[in-house]
């Protein structure tokens, strides 16, 4: 079982976002993503999410929110199980990161990102405040193929009856 954290830290109406381009055989290679990563032996969500930002970023968090549960099924990987999170206050100053370029986006330029599909449908239950989540995104190769929002399927679109 694969256990990960995500952090968007937001200043400005704008997310903390990082271009992964830096790692060979990244399977993010190319992608804008949040900060984050696996969890430590014995480490609690919150744990992980500290260390993990403060690695990436060189800020250390102040105030952030656990916002929901993603769950990722793909044909070629563990299941993996994201403790999702934004933050809003943080100290320090955003330091080089060895996974990527990290990059101040407005919020209303992250759809013209190269994205994960799937991280739009969160990206959206985020910039829209959606209460508590949880998420399970089901990918072939790249490709979405199935979303599953508080149990209920959004993708691929229910059947409309056409009379």
């Amino acid at each position: 079982m694969n256990l990960t954290t995500l952090c968007y830290i937001e200043r400005d109406n704008k997310y903390l976002m990082l271009h992964r381009i830096s790692k060979k055989n990244d399977i993010n290679k190319d992608k804008w993503i949040g900060v984050g990563g696996h969890f430590e032996d014995r480490e609690s969500p919150e744990e992980c999410l500290l260390r993990e930002v403060r690695e990436e970023t060189g800020l250390t968090l102040t105030r952030y929110r656990f916002r929901g549960i993603v769950t990722f099924l793909a044909d070629n990987f563990e299941t993996e199980y994201m403790c999702l999170y934004t933050g809003d206050e943080f100290c320090g100053n955003v330091a080089p990161c060895d996974e990527g370029k990290l990059e101040w986006i407005e919020k209303d330029k992250l759809f013209s990102l190269n994205l994960w599909e799937g991280d739009r449908i969160f990206l959206r239950l985020l910039i829209d405040n959606a209460p508590f989540f949880s998420l399970k995104l089901r990918y072939e190769g790249d490709s979405l193929k199935e979303a599953v929002l508080n149990g209920e399927k959004i993708l691929p679109a229910k059947a409309v009856k056409t009379d």
